[in-house]
């Protein structure tokens, strides 16, 4: 399934939203949106399985130095630290359980409507522990990063008859269509639970914005340093020049002001805690002969968190913010289908997903309930298109037999155009 993460605020929120957008050190000042995709194989519609690889097009999260707070929707880095072993068991957490609960509503669909389901299984690979209930085998498995759910309707140890009503094959097209549509079902409502629990807890965060440009880091013997700038100052002016309010345009405006000031007096009227003052800095020249001052830049913005005062106002907060995620999310998938070809070929395994999952843990809570909602609004998008190995695929499939009056493709056909998707089970 490709899971995509948006790089944009979400629009429909009527919260405020933040980008938390720096300069690197003056040493570039990109200001490209980031977009991550995970990428996974999806069931026949006689398995369900949901394996997750992940796709990276560019770098995904990084800390905040700056009140700690973020949006993951809008942050990049460079790599990936699993050296936090706790925050990676809670990536590993956030993901199986998703998967989990997909899975979960295949198999609930199935068994509310006496439809035979012969295996359950958490993860994939090699099994470590199972136990049978109710003639339905439960297992754990070596890598929890997937999971399935088995029908014994073309199992050859199955003592089931084939012509057995209660076979998920044998039932009618509605109750098929459930059991195929129930995983997507359940990751909907999963995504706004995340979310309406965040709401609740810890709040959506907001900005308020500031005039100015933050410095939240100086380096160490750099001409910033050396000339009096320190952490925390906010730039007003650049040699008389005042800065917008706010925005990655004002840090810009600070970034192409050094860049083009080597060994050249640049004037800066900055705030430090009640006094304004003016410092003069010199830039160094670098090797390519633009000034630098050795300071980290960012957005002036107070990051605050919105708490629902009633289970109205959480209603309220929470719908928005799920429209929000999932205008997003499909925006960003349109867009990775505009350009498959070369979104398909940055594919990796699903230890990158941990890591994304670990450095948001790292962060905050918050940013760990929304990247938790973003990829189960993603799994519910995927599955639903219409293409081989995806529930969509199979819907497509009972859409057909629908229009041709209830009569079925040939087997063969159905297997053919099943096993054109790769998949596992």
């Amino acid at each position: 399934m490709l899971i995509s993460l948006s790089s944009s605020p979400s629009p429909s929120s009527s919260l405020p939203r933040f980008s938390n957008w720096k300069s690197p050190l003056l040493e570039s000042s990109s200001l490209k949106p980031k977009t991550t995709h995970f990428l996974k194989p999806l069931p026949s519609s006689l398995c369900y399985s949901s394996n997750l690889n992940f796709q990276s097009k560019t770098p995904l999260f990084t800390r905040c130095p700056l009140r700690k707070r973020l949006d993951f929707r809008s942050w990049a880095v460079s790599g990936f630290d699993l050296g936090n072993f706790e925050s990676v068991l809670e990536a590993v957490g956030v993901l199986t359980t998703i998967v989990v609960v997909h899975e979960g509503g295949h198999f609930l669909a199935a068994y509310l409507q006496g439809i035979h389901v012969s295996k359950f299984a958490v993860g994939f690979g090699p099994i470590l522990a199972k136990f049978n209930a109710m003639n339905v085998e439960y297992s754990i498995r070596a890598f929890p990063l997937g999971g399935f759910v088995g029908f014994p309707d073309n199992d050859p140890e199955s003592d089931i008859p084939v012509d057995d009503e209660n076979l998920l094959k044998n039932r009618p097209i509605l109750d098929r269509t459930i059991v195929i549509s129930a995983g997507v079902i359940a990751n909907i409502i999963f995504a706004y639970v995340i979310i309406f629990a965040q709401v609740l807890s810890v709040g959506l965060p907001v900005q308020e914005a500031f005039p100015g440009v933050l410095i939240p880091e100086v380096r160490a013997f750099s001409a910033a340093s050396r000339d009096g700038l320190l952490p925390g100052d906010v730039i007003l002016a650049v040699n008389g020049m005042k800065l917008p309010k706010t925005g990655p345009n004002a840090v810009s405006e600070v970034v192409d002001v050094i860049k083009s000031s080597p060994n050249k007096n640049v004037l800066f009227k900055v705030e430090r805690g009640e006094q304004n003052f003016e410092i003069g800095v010199i830039p160094d020249e670098s090797f390519d002969g633009a000034g630098k001052i050795g300071v980290q830049l960012a957005i002036n913005v107070k990051i605050t968190r919105v708490i629902a005062k009633n289970i109205f106002e959480a209603f309220n907060f929470a719908g928005e913010e799920f429209w929000g995620l999932s205008s997003k999310v499909v925006d960003s998938l349109k867009q990775t289908f505009s350009n498959f070809s070369q979104s398909a070929s940055k594919v990796s395994g699903p230890v990158a997903i941990i890591a994304v999952g670990a450095e948001v843990a790292r962060s905050n809570i918050d940013g760990l309930y929304q990247f938790a909602a973003v990829l189960n609004i993603n799994l519910a998008v995927i599955n639903l298109l219409p293409l081989p190995a995806l529930d969509g695929g199979s819907l497509a499939l009972i859409l057909i037999e629908a229009a041709r009056g209830g009569r079925k493709l040939p087997l063969e056909i159905e297997q053919r155009i099943m096993s054109s998707g790769n998949h596992a089970c």
